[in-house]
Formats: C-alpha cells, structure tokens, sequence
C-alpha cells in the first residue's frame, strides 16, 4: 500500500490545520512550519496564520475546533460560500461552545446570530438527567431522556424506559428548547401514571419564568436553519 505523508491518511483526505501560513498549495510546500501539521500536532494545537482554503476542496470536516476558533470556521465559510464547498461540523458540541460566547475573551452573541444559528443539525443527539419530588415513596423520582435527530427525519424527544431502550414520546419538525425537552418528557410521566399533574402554581415555582437559554430564543437576527 502506498505510504501517505502524515497529513494525508487516506487517498483525497487532507488533515490541515485552519489557519495556514504557506501562500503555495503544491505538495513541496507541505511541511509543519508552514501551517500542514502532523496527526498528533493537529489535534493539540501548535499552528498560527490565516484562513485559507485549499483549492479544489469539496468539503471541509471541522474537529476539535474551541469558542475562540469559531470565528475562523465563519471566515472559512465567508471564503469559500461561491465556491459550493460544504462545511461539516463534526462532533463540536455546539451547544456547549454557545454558552460561552459574550463572555470576556471569547467572541460576542452576535456570532450565533450571524454564523451558528445557520448550522443545520444533520445527525444530533444530546441526552439529559433529572429528578424531580414526589408525595409517595421513594419521594424523588430520577428520568431520563434524549433528544435525537437523524436529517431529513423529526428533533425525536425520547424517555429512557430503564431497560437500555428509549420510547419516542413526541416529535417535532422545529428543535424544541431543552425547558420544552423537559417538559415533554414529564408529560409523558404523567400520563403513564408515573408522578401527578401538579397546579400552574406549582409547577411555575418548579421552572420558574424562564426556560430557555438566550441563543435559543427567537431572534430576528437569527436563521431558523439550526432548528429545522
């Protein structure tokens, strides 16, 4: 089998890091100190330049990328959009990286307005743990539960039956939140006979008034791609 150089583990499959010092793309200049990085220095870092595409390339895989990078993954994108390149986000935890835009030395709010909120979840699944009080014995109930996406099919809100299986409870065509998560989750608990309805009152006092977290609000400055 023919040896491939470090970054190059597979026939037409490149490993660069994103931001690139060298201003030729022909193979004489893939060497480390010129922005092509080994496997290993790839994945822990090591690398400082700009952005730059590399001609002829259909499709971008972007891994391990942190908050602080987020904004070179947009300049990518802004570079090559006449290009019909694709953009592939794999594994980043997104939501994850959002709750730590505005704060200080990370970027502002706004890029989930401009940039994320236009990444549309192909194949997501983010599980949840909760416990919740009850008047008869054992007095807390612990559930479980996922969320689940696999595109073009529904966001699926699955409650975890305690036997390694998951029941779809409801689907939806727009992502829920995770307060809407949640609830749809106890729902179904309640109509299994599993805890009581409880009064507006109470059940308020439980949530309290908000249940979403800011990036998942509606926006006008934001795209609906990352919900649908």
């Amino acid at each position: 089998m023919e040896n491939y150089q470090n970054n190059r583990p597979f026939p037409k499959l490149q490993i660069n890091s994103l931001l690139r010092n060298d201003d030729d793309d022909s193979e004489e200049s893939a060497s480390n100190e010129k922005g092509n990085l080994s496997f290993f220095q790839f994945l822990f870092g090591g690398n400082s330049g700009t952005v730059k595409p590399l001609k002829g390339t259909k499709m971008y895989i972007i891994l391990t990328a942190s908050a602080q990078e987020l904004p070179d993954v947009e300049e990518l994108y802004n570079l090559t959009r006449d290009d019909d390149a694709v953009i592939c986000f794999y594994n980043l935890k997104l939501d994850v990286l959002r709750g730590d835009l505005g704060a200080p030395a990370f970027p502002g709010k706004d890029l989930q307005d401009r940039f994320l909120s236009r990444v549309k979840p192909v194949y997501y699944l983010r599980t949840r743990q909760y416990s919740r009080s009850i008047a008869t014995p054992p007095f807390i109930l612990n559930f479980q539960g996922c969320l689940f996406r696999s595109y073009p099919g529904q966001f699926q809100t699955l409650l975890d039956t305690g036997d390694g299986q998951y029941r779809r409870v409801k689907g939806n065509d727009i992502r829920p939140a995770l307060g809407g998560f949640k609830e749809e989750l106890i729902q179904e608990l309640i109509d299994i006979g599993a805890i009581q309805e409880e009064s507006k009152t109470l059940n308020f006092l439980r949530t309290g008034y908000k249940t979403t977290t800011w990036w998942e609000e509606e926006r006008e400055e934001a795209s609906m791609e990352w919900r649908t």
